[in-house]
C-alpha cells in the first residue's frame, strides 16, 4: 500500500499474525443529486475510484457463533459497527453456525467522504463469505451489501464505476489512475445531515458517461452546502486549489487534488498547514481488496 501519510490522523492501533484484508477508501471524481424518491433517498450520479489507502481487517474463525470487534474504535460502539452488522447478515443469512472476531485497524478518517465505513463492511462480507465457506456470488454479497448502505455494493464489486440510482447501478469505468493529496480537515461529517439540508441542490441535470469522459462533470453538489457550514472544508479547499484543481469526495470533509507524479503530490504535501492531516495515495480501478481474494 503506497498511501504513506506525513501525519496519518489513524496510526495502527495493533498488529494482528492473521491475514490482513484490505479496505481502500474511494473518491468521487464529481457528484451529482439528480432527484429524490418517495422514501427520502437521493438519486445521484457519480463515478466512485478507489485509492491504494486502506483500512486494515483481520478475522479470527471462532467454533461459536459469536461475533465480535475486538478492536477498540473511539465514537463506534461494536454493535453499531458495519464490520459487526455484515458479519451477522452473512452469518444469518448462510445459516453459519461459526462465529468470527473481527481486528480493525483503523487509517480512514472517519466523516471524510472515502467510505471508510462501506468499505469495511463489504470487506467483512468478502473476507467472510470466503472463511465461512459460503461461497455466494457476487451478486448476492451485492444483494447483501446493499441493505448496509449505498456505497457498499462497489466496494464488493471492485471496479471503478459509474454509479446512478442511490449509488447501487454500477458501469464499470476505465479511468486514469493519478496521484491523489487528500487534506483532512479537523471535522467529521455524517452524510444523512448533509442531505437533509434544504438549500442542497437535488435538481442537477442527468449527464452522460460520455459528458464526464469529456470533462464536462467535474463538480460536487455538495461542496457549497459543506463549505458554508464548516469553515476549515473551505479553507482546505481554498488551499488546495492553488496548486490543482480541487474537490471534495462525497459529502465530505475530505478534500482532494489529482498530480501526475508521486513526488509532485508529495511535494505538496510538505507544505501542509500543520493544522490538517493529509496523505499521498494512487486512483486505482481495481480495488485492492481483490487481491486478497488470490
Amino acid at each position: 500500500m503506497s498511501g504513506k501519510s506525513r501525519r496519518d490522523p489513524h496510526p495502527d492501533q495493533k498488529n494482528c499474525t492473521l491475514m490482513i484484508w484490505p479496505a481502500p477508501a474511494k473518491i468521487n471524481r464529481f457528484l451529482h443529486i439528480t432527484g429524490r424518491r418517495d422514501d427520502g433517498y437521493h438519486l445521484l450520479q457519480t463515478v466512485f475510484q478507489f485509492i491504494d489507502y486502506c483500512d486494515e481487517l483481520s478475522f479470527d474463525i471462532r467454533h461459536d457463533t459469536q461475533i465480535r470487534r475486538v478492536t477498540d474504535l473511539a465514537g463506534v460502539t461494536s454493535s453499531a459497527d458495519l464490520t459487526v452488522k455484515a458479519a451477522a447478515l452473512l452469518q444469518q443469512a448462510a445459516g453459519v453456525r461459526q462465529g468470527v472476531d473481527i481486528h480493525l485497524v483503523k487509517k480512514l478518517p472517519m466523516g471524510g467522504g472515502l467510505g471508510g465505513g462501506s468499505s469495511d463492511a463489504a470487506t467483512t462480507l468478502v473476507a467472510l463469505n470466503q472463511l465461512w465457506g459460503v461461497n455466494y456470488s457476487v451478486a448476492r454479497l451485492v444483494s447483501l451489501g446493499l441493505q448496509l448502505g449505498a456505497d457498499v455494493p462497489v466496494f464488493i464489486r471492485g471496479q471503478a464505476a459509474w454509479a446512478e440510482g442511490v449509488g447501487e447501478h454500477l458501469t464499470p469505468l476505465t479511468l486514469d489512475e493519478p496521484w491523489y493529496l487528500i487534506v483532512v480537515p479537523d471535522v467529521q461529517i455524517a452524510t444523512k445531515d448533509i442531505f437533509a439540508v434544504p438549500e442542497l441542490t437535488r435538481n442537477s441535470n442527468p449527464i452522460t458517461i460520455r459528458d464526464f469522459l469529456t470533462g464536462r462533470a467535474v463538480g460536487n453538489v455538495c461542496e457549497s452546502v459543506v463549505c458554508s457550514r464548516y469553515p476549515s472544508v473551505a479553507q482546505a479547499l481554498e488551499w488546495l486549489d492553488q496548486f490543482a484543481p480541487a474537490r471534495m469526495s462525497g459529502t465530505g470533509s475530505c478534500i482532494f487534488a489529482a498530480f501526475l507524479e508521486q513526488a509532485q503530490a508529495h511535494s505538496i504535501l510538505r507544505r501542509l498547514p500543520e493544522h490538517w492531516q493529509g496523505f499521498v495515495a494512487q486512483g486505482k480501478n481495481r480495488s485492492p481488496l481483490l487481491k486478497s481474494l488470490k
